[in-house]
């Protein structure tokens, strides 16, 4: 079955910034969708890869943990669905797609694997993303509803009878070390330990996992809000790679000070194309389209998206503690090593979900860079530094998990989310309260290897990962706990959208310019492969991170929209005019640009129209109209372009028709003149930086 395509109404909805249920729903499943596919290509590719890329061994463990997955299933398929679309389990995918799709993973004389088509059925490829082939988006192809929590690979000569699951066909036949969701052992199947034996009951390094036939009770869903994935979120007032391609991000001028404060031809400043004090660049991270905002102290590259957005991420695009294989031209051993690492961190997700879904099991999983991630549930902390051995045994809801010359840890698993333990060696899971009344926990990811990657914090203007303390956490919680109310003041439709697309979020570090003035802001990104994850350092107030959330989560619908369908057929040439930059822009940038400012310049009208937050209204006026002089100057160069496709130009239209309607309520009259002043200079300090033969015809 094939998704359905966005209709017109659906892109009325969208180029107007919004999206009633059934549009964000399809949204939302055609992401799920390319992440089973994209779960089914890697199984597909491992039976491929060559030995020295993926030894058996490898591939054998990989079946164990599909076979656990299936267990676990049985017993509460909808939880394996939430946990195989969480949006941290993407940049994993990508990168071990990434590893066994490469030509070394290849045996000599043999044809690609199986997997992904290169490219989505959206946005032309960027020519920099150093993209190998076959890592592609997953094409938007099958579908929905009869997907299966487990994807099924195609059974080479060496698999075993994959039973369904569920009516689902499911992962690689019979692991080797396992139990086949049927309940037998698959042919050769090394047994494990006895769940009931303790943890070092003869679990050997590589025994595959022995779902217990036993199932302790239903430990409730794991934590996604709404059952669904999330977009990205914008920076209040801090640093920005916004969604574009980031590369040489330049530092920004006041906000509050003239448009002429400080920035000098030629300088590099970034206008403070968007907020006042408090809105940021949104940058993004691997490749990501982001956010249009230029940060107030802090690092402006715009978060538009470059060409081919939502597309591969660049290499190099990878989680912080492991480069990338192939990216930074590793040897075949190199990244058979790396490869390992990362099929380790699955074997520690299938174990997580496993245990959330009361199956009993014994397994051995690694520990790396000190510490043991059991995604949803917390960590383990090891005093090595090296890859350790670490058993694990479940059983009713409590984990035992035993490493070399240490102590036992007993861990009990929380109702929904989490698990606690006496151990300082344990540290647990965190989430904040559902943004609805009803909603799930929303996970607040600091332990997780993959959510961030090396290197583009740096080339970005991002800060990196932070791991939380209690008092972080709580600032987190206060700024969150006045988030739905932020968001509600601008619409109820804004708080359903962050309701149906958010699913994490992943913390940075404060940024390093942590003066009393530069605390107002923050910085924040997203990430293509990561869809539903919101990285972002601590946003000072609940308003703020009202707007990051509806910032960055336009990046990411827009995003989703060009892999659906071809918007325009332009080329990655960077030649138009975007305020919020001073550089060029490619046309696919600026069109990420322009969308999530739009969708910035209805949430502080609609908040300022409301009138009832006295201390933001003077802002909302502000930065509404500063947003909307942007968008009005960028709309020309979108709707004058002759690469538009049929869905593209409808989109185009839909958003100079929001423009349009948003200008019949104008901003105070000092804010406007200010806000049109201030787009003025920005273009008179672009024209001096581009010569007008690079320039595209209404730029």
């Amino acid at each position: 079955m094939i998704l359905p395509p966005l209709t017109d109404r659906a892109l009325a909805e969208l180029g107007g910034t919004g999206g009633g249920p059934d549009t964000l729903a399809l949204l939302v499943r055609d992401q799920d969708t390319r992440r089973m596919l994209l779960l089914r290509a890697i199984l597909e590719a491992a039976d491929a890869a060559g030995p020295d890329v993926c030894p058996p061994a490898a591939r054998e463990r990989l079946r164990a943990d599909w076979a656990l997955l299936e267990a676990a299933e049985a017993a509460n398929g909808a939880l394996v669905r939430a946990a195989l679309c969480h949006p941290l389990l993407g940049p994993w995918a990508r990168r071990c797609l990434q590893a066994l799709t490469s030509p070394a993973a290849r045996p000599t004389g043999a044809a690609p694997a199986p997997g992904p088509a290169a490219r989505p059925t959206g946005t032309p490829p960027a020519p920099d993303t150093g993209a190998s082939p076959g890592s592609g988006t997953v094409p938007h192809t099958e579908a929905g509803p009869d997907h299966g929590a487990v994807p099924h690979a195609e059974a080479g000569p060496d698999h075993g009878a994959s039973p369904h699951v569920g009516g689902v066909p499911h992962g690689g036949g019979v692991p080797h070390g396992g139990v086949g969701s049927d309940g037998e052992a698959g042919r050769g199947a090394d047994v494990g330990p006895d769940p009931e034996a303790g943890p070092d009951a003869g679990a050997s390094p590589g025994s595959g996992t022995v779902p217990h036939a036993e199932a302790g009770p239903d430990h409730g869903a794991s934590p996604h809000v709404g059952g669904v994935p999330h977009g990205g979120a914008v920076a209040h007032g801090g640093v920005g790679s916004d969604g574009e391609a980031g590369r040489g991000a330049d530092v920004g001028p006041d906000p509050e000070a003239g448009p002429d404060a400080g920035a000098s031809p030629g300088s590099g400043t970034v206008p403070h194309t968007e907020a006042g004090p408090d809105h940021g660049a949104s940058p993004h991270v691997g490749g990501v389209p982001h956010g249009g905002a230029v940060a107030h102290g802090g690092v402006g590259s715009d978060g538009e998206a470059g060409p081919g957005a939502g597309a591969v991420p660049p290499a190099g695009a990878v989680p912080r503690a492991v480069p990338g294989p192939g990216a930074r031209g590793l040897g075949p051993g190199q990244q058979c090593r790396e490869l390992l690492v990362d099929l380790a961190h699955f074997s520690a997700v299938a174990a997580a979900v496993a245990a959330r879904a009361g199956v009993a099991y014994a397994v051995r999983l690694s520990a790396h860079g000190g510490r043991l991630v059991l995604p949803g549930l917390g960590a383990l902390g090891v005093d090595a530094a090296e890859p350790v051995a670490v058993d694990v045994v479940h059983r009713h809801g409590r984990l035992t998990l035993r490493g070399p010359g240490a102590a036992d840890v007993s861990v009990f698993l929380e109702d929904g989310f989490g698990a606690w333990s006496d151990s300082r060696a344990w540290h647990p899971a965190y989430a904040l309260p559902g943004l609805l009344p009803d909603g799930a926990p929303l996970p607040l990811e600091d332990f997780d290897p993959y959510r961030a990657a090396p290197g583009d914090p740096q080339c970005y203007g991002l800060t990196g990962p932070a791991t939380l303390d209690d008092g972080e956490r709580k600032n987190w919680l206060q700024a969150w706990s006045g988030t739905a109310g932020a968001l509600l003041l601008s619409g109820e439709r804004r708080l359903t959208e962050a309701a149906t697309l958010l699913r994490c979020l992943v913390p940075l570090a404060t940024p390093d310019r942590a003066t009393a003035e530069a605390r107002r802001g923050s910085c924040s990104a997203t990430r293509s492969e990561a869809f539903g994850a919101v990285l972002s350092s601590t946003p000072p107030d609940a308003t703020r991170l009202a707007a990051t959330l509806v910032h960055e989560l336009h990046h990411a619908k827009l995003a989703v929209v060009s892999e659906m369908m071809t918007l325009h057929h332009a080329d990655g040439q960077a030649r138009y005019f975007a305020p919020w930059r001073p550089d060029p822009r490619p046309y696919d940038g600026l069109l990420q640009g322009a969308y999530a400012h739009l969708a910035l310049a209805d949430f502080h009208q609609r908040r300022a129209l409301d009138g009832s937050d006295r201390a933001h209204l003077d802002t909302d006026w502000s930065q509404f109209a500063r947003y909307h002089a942007q968008v009005g100057a960028a709309l020309p160069g979108l709707v004058g372009s002759a690469e538009l496709t049929r869905p593209g130009r409808r989109l185009v239209e839909f958003m100079v028709d929001a423009h349009a309607r948003m200008g019949e309520h104008p901003a105070p009259r000092a804010h406007a003149v200010r806000a049109l002043e201030y787009v003025r200079t920005a273009r008179r300090l672009w024209a001096r930086r581009v010569p007008q033969e690079l320039r595209a015809p209404l730029a």
